[in-house]
């Protein structure tokens, strides 16, 4: 008898069915993990900590699955255990979608808590059924003590193979080419099938038949979810809303936020705030209303071209968005129209001011965010750098911040920019320049003084500005110069009051 031979099982696998389990389960898991992500935007937004939390819940799922599939391999024979399990993994991932979209539809404008564990819960258990795979894959094809180094190795290369790729089809190809409700839909089908083909293999159809029956309702609940999405882009969960007290305006929605407003028959119409902050340090600046040479970096609704292009006939406005889909929503229901004096570049913004020729434009307008922060990598001394080389000595910076409570992350911005340009000011509600309240800060930037006079004068007793150096440093404190080595933007900001 050879002492180091296994106990094998009645049915087996062969080695490349068993790469196959191994490879696609942690595909599927990165997949799983990735789409979460999606998932939770359209109600908690996208920051750095739901994407933390969301990892966590993925690693958290890997470690639990791999330790369990390890133990119930060596208690249960893997032939009765590992078709049923692959089976109700589908089956749980065809519960996502109809759990999450219930929970944040009921929950909508608060409870931000339950969302995340509704999310929580929908990934863990599935992600947890599929890191079991390899271990229980890895027993079926043991057969001997002497190969257990061989077979672990090259079932966990592929396993870690299986999830390189997961994640770069989900990134690059899966999110940009289809909607999140047909990933998720086709990666449970798969998973059903496949469980359900082993689990006929090992065990006959009756043992299938509970499972299938599971997957049949996430099916069908699925497609009775709400949908928070009329258009689902690489990046947001999108849709356009009429404003019920005015015919021609549309609200542009990213996520659960308001990015934009547009009035189709009068671009002139700002319904925003800080888009009214942005005209006016405009028009203060220049009064006379010439054309201008403008650059915005983020293009949202495309407000501010537009308004640009009414007030200013003949205006040059080069637009970076990231966001094909924002954009293609913009031409299909914002009336965006592409051409000589509205050129729209689709290009991450700091790409885009590094290709800018030096002392280009007249205008800056700085208006991108995820969420409500602007991405670190925009907020930094080093494109704010990169911004004065692109504008003319004689021209004016603007950009859009959202911070709330102690102002931690505009005061730091503040300092920033204040470490770049020679003069530099702030535009808000007095009250939330006394620190008080929170939402839309202007900030101005150039290397030519500030019409600060006439900015006062358009702002008349409802807004309040800052320009004074002095005032400035005071309430900028001992902020943080924020750099490309250091930039904590989602840690300074503080949360959106629900």
């Amino acid at each position: 008898m050879d002492e180091t031979a296994l106990e094998a099982p009645a049915k087996a696998i062969n080695d490349k069915v068993a790469i196959a389990l191994s490879f696609g389960s942690s595909a599927a898991v990165m997949v799983l993990e990735l789409v979460s992500l999606r998932l939770v935007a359209p109600y908690l937004g996208l920051t750095l900590e739901t994407n933390t939390a969301v990892i966590g819940v993925a690693l958290a799922a890997i470690a639990t699955g791999a330790a369990l599939g390890g133990r119930i391999a060596d208690s249960t024979p893997p032939t009765r255990t590992l078709g049923p399990m692959i089976l109700l993994a589908g089956a749980l991932v065809l519960l996502i979608l109809p759990v999450v979209r219930w929970t944040g539809e009921t929950l909508r404008g608060g409870g931000n808590e339950a969302v995340f564990l509704a999310v929580a819960v929908a990934l863990f258990l599935p992600a947890s059924l599929l890191a079991a795979v390899t271990p229980m894959v890895t027993k079926l094809r043991l057969s001997k003590l002497s190969q257990t180094g061989t077979v672990v190795g090259r079932l966990s290369a592929y396993a870690t193979v299986g999830a390189i790729a997961g994640t770069v089809l989900t990134g690059f190809v899966f999110v940009a080419k289809v909607p999140t409700s047909t990933i998720v839909l086709c990666l449970g089908g798969l998973l059903v099938l496949a469980g359900a083909a082993l689990t006929v293999f090992f065990r006959g159809l009756k043992a299938a038949s509970r499972p299938l029956a599971l997957a049949l309702i996430g099916t069908g609940l699925t497609l009775v979810a709400p949908r928070p999405c009329e258009v689902e882009t690489a990046y947001h969960c999108a849709r356009i809303e009429k404003d019920p007290a005015r015919a021609d305006g549309r609200i542009l929605y990213l996520d659960q936020l308001r990015h934009s407003y547009i009035d189709l028959a009068d671009p002139t119409y700002l319904q925003f705030q800080y888009t009214k902050d942005f005209a006016t340090a405009i028009e203060s600046r220049w009064p006379e209303r010439s054309p201008l040479q403008a650059l915005h970096i983020g293009g949202g609704g495309l407000t501010m071209p537009h308004y640009l292009a009414a007030t200013r006939p003949g205006t040059k406005n080069k637009v970076y968005e990231i966001d094909p889909g924002v954009i293609e929503l913009d031409k299909a229901e914002l009336g965006a129209r592409p051409g000589p004096d509205l050129d729209i570049q689709i290009k991450d913004g700091r790409l885009g001011v590094r290709s800018e020729p030096d002392d280009s434009r007249d205008l800056l307008v700085m208006d991108a965010f995820g969420g409500v922060a602007v991405p670190w990598h925009l907020t930094t001394r080093e494109i704010v750098a990169d911004l004065r080389r692109v504008l003319e000595p004689d021209g004016l910076l603007v950009a859009n911040i959202i911070d709330f409570g102690p102002q931690a992350f505009l005061k730091a911005e503040l300092r920033t920019v204040a470490a770049e340009f020679p003069y530099v000011a702030l535009i808000a509600k007095p009250a939330e320049l006394a620190g008080n309240a929170g939402g839309n800060f202007v900030l101005l930037a150039a290397d030519q003084p500030l019409p600060g006079t006439a900015i006062r004068q358009r702002l008349g007793t409802t807004g309040g500005y800052i320009d004074d150096p002095d005032a400035l440093q005071q309430f900028i404190g001992d902020a943080p110069l924020l750099t490309d080595d250091y930039a904590p933007v989602d840690q300074l900001l503080t949360p959106f009051p629900t």
